[in-house]
C-alpha cells in the first residue's frame, strides 16, 4: 500500500460538491415519500395531468437517486475516513481508536435522527463503519477484493444458489410487519413524544432489519472500502480523470444490461426464493454502476467545464451534510406526521416534490450564510470537538 508522506491533505472541494448533491437528492426523495410515512391524499378526482406528473416525478427521482444518493454518501464516508486517518499517520499517530470513538458519537447522532425519521442511515453507518478499522492497513489489492466480494451480496447469492438446487428452500427474512405497522400508527395518530419513542425503537429496528434484508449492509461496507481506496489513489483530484473515463465507460456498459435483466427476471423466474435474492443482487449492482456514472459526470463537469463555478455554490451545503441530514428529518417529521402539521393527507407527490425543493433551497441559503462566518456546521463542530474531547 502506498502511503503519502507529504503535508496534511488539503480539503478536496469536489468531495463537498458530491456530498451536497447527494444530500439534495436524499431530501427530495424523502419529501415525496413523506419521510417514510406511506400516507397520501386521495388523488382519484385530480386531473390526468397531475396523475401523470405524480408518477413521472416518483419514477424519475427514484431512477436518478433511489439507492444512488446514499451510495455516494457511503463512498464519501470511506473517503473521509482515509483523509482523517492519513493526516494522523503523517503526524505519527494512530487514528483507529479515535475513529471507533467517532463512530460511537455518530451512533448517538443517528439515534437523534431516528427519533424523527425511521429510514435514517447514520446508525447503520456507525455500525458498519467498524469494518474500516481492521482493513485500513491492508494492501490496495486486498481491500479491492474484499469490496468486490461484498458488492456481489454474498448472503443473497447463497440464498439464490441454495434455492436453485433445492426448490423447497425459503430464504430467511426478519419479520418486520408489526414493527412497521406500529410506527405507521404512531406517525398517523401519535403525539410528539409517542412518535419519537416509537420511531426510536420499533422504527429503528424495522429500518435496520430492512437494511439487512435488502443488502444495504454488504453494499455500505463495500462502498466504505472503495471510498477509502479512492482516497489512497487520489481519485478525486483532477489528474485522476483518465481513471474516471475508464470507470464511467465500464459503468455504462454494466448498467444497461443489469437494469434490463432485472426488469425481465419476473417473466422467467417463478420461484420467489430465487427471484427475490437474485433481483436484489442485480439491482444492487445496477445502482452501483449508475452511482459511478453520476460521480464520474460530476467530476468531469467540475474539472473540465464551465459548470465548476455553479457546482462550487453547493460546497457550503456539502460541508454541513450532517447538520442538513438531521435537520431535514426534524423538519420533514413536523411537516408530514400527525404531531406536526399532518400534511401527509394534503400534499400529493408533485406538491411534496416542490416542498422538498423549497426545503433544500432554504437549507442551502442557511448553509451559505453560516459557512461565511464559521469553519464548520453546528453538528459538524460538535462531532469534531467530541471526537478529540476538546
Amino acid at each position: 500500500m502506498d502511503q503519502p508522506t507529504t503535508r496534511k491533505n488539503a480539503r478536496i472541494d469536489v468531495a463537498d460538491v458530491l456530498r451536497g448533491l447527494a444530500v439534495m437528492g436524499i431530501i427530495v426523495l424523502h419529501s415525496i415519500e413523506h419521510f417514510n410515512f406511506g400516507s397520501y391524499p386521495d388523488t382519484s378526482a385530480q386531473s390526468a395531468w397531475l396523475n401523470f406528473t405524480d408518477k413521472a416525478i416518483w419514477d424519475g427521482l427514484f431512477f436518478m437517486f433511489g439507492g444512488k444518493a446514499y451510495a455516494v454518501f457511503a463512498l464519501l464516508f470511506g473517503f473521509s475516513f482515509f483523509i482523517q486517518d492519513n493526516n494522523q499517520q503523517m503526524k505519527g499517530k494512530d487514528f483507529r481508536l479515535r475513529f471507533c470513538w467517532r463512530l460511537i458519537l455518530l451512533f448517538l447522532f443517528g439515534n437523534l435522527n431516528a427519533s424523527f425519521f425511521t429510514a435514517e442511515v447514520l446508525v447503520l453507518y456507525s455500525l458498519v463503519g467498524f469494518i474500516l478499522v481492521p482493513t485500513c492497513r491492508l494492501s490496495d489489492k486486498t481491500v479491492l477484493i474484499l469490496a468486490c466480494l461484498l458488492l456481489i451480496q454474498p448472503l443473497p447469492l447463497y440464498y439464490t444458489l441454495r434455492a436453485t438446487f433445492d426448490p423447497t428452500y425459503t430464504p430467511l427474512t426478519i419479520p418486520t410487519r408489526e414493527l412497521w405497522m406500529t410506527t405507521y400508527q404512531s406517525q398517523m395518530n401519535g403525539t410528539f413524544l409517542e412518535t419519537l419513542r416509537t420511531n426510536l425503537w420499533e422504527g429503528q429496528l424495522a429500518s435496520l432489519a430492512w437494511a439487512w434484508d435488502h443488502g444495504r449492509v454488504f453494499q455500505t461496507a463495500a462502498l466504505f472500502l472503495l471510498g477509502m481506496l479512492a482516497g489512497r489513489r487520489r481519485l478525486f483530484l483532477q489528474e485522476a480523470l483518465p481513471v474516471w473515463n475508464k470507470i464511467c465507460a465500464g459503468a455504462i456498459i454494466a448498467f444497461f444490461p443489469l437494469y434490463g435483466i432485472n426488469n425481465l427476471l419476473p417473466q422467467f423466474i417463478e420461484n420467489r426464493s430465487i427471484l427475490v435474492p437474485l433481483s436484489l443482487i442485480i439491482s444492487s449492482l445496477a445502482n452501483f454502476a449508475f452511482m459511478l456514472m453520476l460521480v464520474s459526470g460530476v467530476l468531469f463537469m467540475y474539472y473540465r467545464t464551465r459548470m465548476q463555478s455553479l457546482l462550487r455554490k453547493i460546497i457550503p451545503y456539502g460541508k454541513m451534510s450532517l447538520t442538513n441530514y438531521i435537520t431535514q428529518s426534524i423538519i420533514g417529521s413536523f411537516l408530514f406526521y400527525h404531531w406536526g402539521l399532518g400534511l401527509h393527507s394534503h400534499l400529493t407527490i408533485t406538491a411534496s416534490c416542490l416542498t422538498g425543493i423549497v426545503l433544500f433551497f432554504l437549507q442551502w441559503k442557511c448553509c451559505d450564510w453560516w459557512m461565511k462566518h464559521h469553519d464548520h456546521g453546528p453538528l459538524e463542530y460538535l462531532w469534531k470537538r467530541a471526537t478529540w474531547l476538546r
